[in-house]
């Protein structure tokens, strides 16, 4: 009968269970380079890339847009919308708000495809799942 070791923050398995790859790791250690071999890992990491190049592209366009806007666009940033309120100022909130939206984006994302996978690559290799 296998049981968890509790040494560490990520509790291993003791030996006499499998582990990732079939490899054995170290007593208390799981198996780093297998499981960075593995097809769950390599899938893993393409699902980060397929999220966050795209979206830090977009939020770094969206932002120098505003930064140059700023720049060079004094008249165009400096129209009323209404009252006291410019094109400048709806922008620069505009700043903010997309941030949030993109981490809770990244937030539902992760809970969606990234945390199930990281779920399946620790019980590959063996490790308790939290």
């Amino acid at each position: 009968m296998a049981t968890a070791s509790t040494t560490g923050r990520h509790a291993a398995v003791e030996s006499d269970q499998s582990v990732f790859g079939g490899r054995p790791a170290a007593p208390g250690r799981p198996d780093f380079e297998a499981i960075q071999d593995s097809p769950e890992f390599t899938e893993l990491r393409r699902r980060l890339r397929r999220f966050i190049f795209p979206m830090t592209a977009l939020f770094l366009v969206w932002y120098l847009t505003y930064v140059l806007l700023s720049a060079y666009a004094h008249a165009f940033m400096a129209q009323q919308v209404f009252g006291l309120v410019n094109v400048g100022l709806l922008l620069g909130l505009g700043q903010f708000v997309s941030t949030v939206l993109i981490t809770l984006a990244y937030n539902r994302f992760a809970r969606r495809r990234i945390d199930p996978q990281v779920a399946l690559i620790r019980t590959h290799a063996g490790l308790e799942t939290k």
